[in-house]
């Protein structure tokens, strides 16, 4: 396809200089993922203090994830009209307002909305970061510029949990956005002094339908999913008909951009095989990590009845580990290239799963330490390589296509992979509790809980044995093309 035509193409980067671009964006994303998971921990004090259920309150995440599922699709047409700078200051004048409307927040439908500002800010940050490394790193260098950005994508939302513990300790939940405010003002700073320009604009036709189908798909695929995560339940007519008509929009949305001049998000991506089993592979840590990451605070706090800032600091140290691994990660990747990692991670990842399977109300805080470390560590031999390796694969032209399609499905599989524990361990307490001789003994809850808990990380096993397989497959990519 005529890359001039189709998707934005990288300027003379011999003058600019990368350090300063990565710094912008490494501050930015490190508080956008921050205040992500950050949240998490205070569900709990938002539910009291405004009087909520649950399940209300399970849409400042359903909100973030269903905007995120939104935009990231149009990313890569927004990047083919839009300059670098012009978008990274946009999304963190979203994050910005978003922080400041949440930190006042007088109600949760105000709280809410401040949650959506903020997914907007983090739906254009996220693909222009991986499309701007893309075009001002050459491939030879990508894994390292790569880890470094897996740092921040893995440390931010690990640490999210334990410093937000920390505030709700001795203030109120309100301090978790204004302790991100400052950050945020100074990436805004920092990026308008540095940031620069790194693709040409080719402004391409805006195609209405592409977008509607694509918001309707990808929007009513993980909203259903979601829904049925919250407790809707798979028979629930709601969820039923929010991935029926996501999943028609999106094979309807398929088809036209195969027979667009010029479609919205270039399909051609998936004729290159190590893209498609990069991102397979991608999707597949998604699941795990997202789905162990929502399960493990739920079983700290109710089946071993840790506080929150406890089960934050017992998830710590595997997030910090990632964190710093993933620099390292990077550098192996291009020294090696990515089987060397990535089989190897999914091993590790699945005797954790059979791990996790086993843990009951007398297991100890540090086997559970000991897994998570394990686990993080795994993932981190995953995610960048299979994910560098995959866009090295791609022409430049594809860039911005490739990255909103890895972003987009990260999204759905993040939905996808904690709906299903969810409802895997809400079967499991529920099979528990008909069985049960005293179903109203708070003990036999939580056993009926934890039981819950085991059933669902099976599903962790079995999604970690098909990524295993499929690692079998990967190689290394022989890049003919450079950065310009």
């Amino acid at each position: 396809m005529d890359s001039n035509n189709t998707a934005s193409t990288a300027v003379n980067n011999s003058n600019i200089k990368a350090m300063p671009i990565i710094i912008s964006f490494l501050i930015a994303g490190f508080v956008g993922l921050f205040s992500e998971t950050a949240l998490n921990i205070a569900l709990q004090n938002i539910i009291n203090g405004f009087g909520i259920s649950a399940s209300s309150a399970q849409w400042l995440t359903t909100g973030y994830l269903l905007t995120l599922g939104v935009l990231v699709p149009v990313s890569g047409l927004i990047m083919q009209w839009f300059t670098t700078r012009q978008l990274f200051l946009t999304s963190l004048v979203f994050s910005i307002i978003g922080t400041i409307i949440a930190a006042v927040a007088p109600t949760f439908t105000v709280l809410l909305i401040a949650r959506i500002v903020q997914a907007v800010g983090t739906a254009l940050l996220l693909p222009l970061m991986f499309n701007t490394i893309l075009n001002i790193i050459p491939p030879h260098r990508r894994g390292k510029a790569m880890g470094l950005i897996g740092l921040v994508i893995m440390f931010a939302p690990a640490v999210g949990p334990t410093i937000s513990g920390l505030i709700i300790d001795k203030m109120t939940w309100h301090w978790i956005f204004w302790f991100s405010l400052p950050l945020l003002i100074v990436a805004f700073v920092f990026g308008a002094f540095f940031m620069q320009n790194v693709t040409q604009l080719t402004k391409p036709k805006i195609d209405i339908l592409s977008i509607i189908l694509s918001t309707i798909g990808f929007g009513g695929v993980v909203y259903g999913f979601s829904h049925a995560g919250e407790g809707g339940g798979w028979g629930d007519p709601i969820v039923i008909v929010s991935i029926a008509a996501g999943v028609l929009s999106l094979i309807l949305f398929s088809v036209r951009q195969v027979k667009m001049d010029q479609p919205m998000m270039n399909l051609n991506a998936f004729k290159y095989p190590m893209f498609v089993l990069g991102l397979v592979l991608i999707l597949v840590s998604m699941m795990v990590m997202l789905s162990s990451m929502i399960l493990l605070p739920l079983y700290l706090q109710t089946s071993l009845a840790l506080t929150p800032l406890v089960a934050g600091l017992t998830m710590l140290p595997g997030g910090v580990i990632n964190g710093l691994l993933s620099p390292v990660m990077g550098g192996l990747f291009d020294k090696y290239g990515p089987r060397f990692l990535v089989t190897p991670g999914l091993i590790i990842v699945t005797l954790v799963m059979f791990g996790f399977s086993t843990i009951s109300l007398d297991t100890s805080t540090g086997f559970i330490i000991g897994l998570h470390i394990a686990l993080m560590i795994g993932i981190s031999m995953i995610m960048m390589p299979a994910q560098t390796n995959g866009l090295n694969q791609l022409p430049p032209s594809l860039y911005p296509d490739g990255t909103a399609i890895m972003n987009t499905l990260q999204q759905v599989a993040g939905a996808i992979g904690t709906a299903v524990a969810i409802s895997i361990m809400t079967a499991g307490q529920k099979s528990f509790m008909e069985d049960a001789a005293n179903p109203q003994d708070p003990a036999t809850m939580i056993q009926a809980f934890t039981e819950g808990v085991q059933s669902s990380f099976i599903f962790g096993i079995i999604v970690a044995i098909v990524g295993v397989v499929i690692s079998f497959f990967i190689r290394r990519v022989k890049v003919d093309h450079q950065a310009n």
